[in-house]
């Protein structure tokens, strides 16, 4: 692979999730995530995106996110539950994409705030018109995606290495 073959992240927040006396790992979708998780997943298609690889939290919520959207998707990709994604920092994040294979083209991680909103500012170093401002305003809701794209090889993949090229929410 070339250090300068194009790709994209594509970050997805859980959707909305119930408030529950259970731990907080084990809370599951309340009924607006059930309905916005799959209108997520059209979004994906429509827009073209195929990730290679979706790497998704082992939380409940997390997993019931993607189990609804990528229903919507042509092709399921490859999809690999890390509990690393779970609480993670922005560091960790970063260090998670990092040891991604460069045969992966387009990447989905399906995770948490504030990691998955501090990851899409992080790396987006620029954006197509007003997306990223856009993005910082909104908080990164709950079923929103950033689409960042970059050019390089995954172990490159640092601050501001990106451009956010797409922002989607459900509510907007």
């Amino acid at each position: 692979m070339s250090a300068d073959t194009p790709r994209r992240i594509v970050l997805l927040r859980h959707a909305k999730a119930e408030w529950s006396d259970t731990d907080d790992h084990e809370r599951p979708l309340a009924d607006r995530g059930r309905k916005d998780a799959p209108v997520a997943g059209r979004w994906l298609a429509g827009a073209g995106i195929h990730p290679d690889l979706t790497l998704c939290s082992t939380s409940v919520r997390t997993r019931e996110t993607w189990k609804l959207a990528v229903h919507e998707l042509p092709e399921r990709p490859r999809t690999v539950y890390d509990e690393r994604i779970y609480e993670a920092s922005l560091g960790e994040l970063i260090a998670l994409l990092n040891e991604t294979s460069d045969e992966v083209d387009d990447l989905m991680l399906v995770g948490h705030n504030p990691g998955v909103h501090a990851l899409a500012d992080a790396l987006a170093g620029e954006s197509d018109g007003d997306l990223l401002p856009r993005m910082n305003r909104s908080g990164f809701p709950t079923a929103s995606m950033a689409v960042i794209s970059f050019n390089g090889s995954w172990k490159s993949v640092e601050h501001g290495v990106g451009r956010l090229v797409a922002y989607w929410t459900p509510h907007e």
